[in-house]
């Protein structure tokens, strides 16, 4: 019985240990649209110069790591990306802030990163081992 607590309290203390968040250092401030990173100027655009809306945010970390769909680590969830009138979305696009501003943001490249990796299934596998382990020791009716 003391070993299954012990076991218990190990695999709690060390998933506790592993779901820890992390602040990000990134280099620049970007926003990733359809696979492409964007770098954020501090340029900013005409409402003339802005044509129709090409995505939005769906997806804001200030924490490192890779993410799917279209994220930023400036703006917030719902923020509007814009076509630039007479550049390539390839080269610039627009971004319209909370004050109604558009900023350019130039392009980066493609976005180069894992969709998923190990750490971030680790909290999930943890978990799953700690119903396991508590079903197994309920089903054998152990007295705590």
């Amino acid at each position: 019985m003391r070993l299954a607590i012990s076991l218990f309290f190990a695999l709690l203390i060390s998933s506790a240990l592993f779901t820890g968040n992390v602040s990000a250092d990134w280099a620049h401030m970007f926003v990733v649209n359809d696979g492409k990173i964007y770098v954020i100027s501090e340029e900013h655009l005409d409402p003339k110069e802005i044509g129709s809306k090409i995505g939005r945010v769906t997806r804001y970390s200030d924490q490192e790591g890779t993410y799917s769909g279209n994220f930023s680590n400036r703006y917030p969830v719902g923020t509007g990306y814009y076509e630039i009138i007479g550049v390539e979305i390839n080269k610039a696009i627009a971004i319209k802030d909370d004050k109604g501003l558009y900023i350019k943001a130039t392009y980066g490249g493609e976005y180069a990163g894992n969709r998923y990796s190990w750490i971030d299934i680790l909290p999930y596998v943890c978990a799953a081992l700690l119903v396991f382990i508590g079903g197994y020791l309920m089903k054998k009716k152990i007295n705590w």
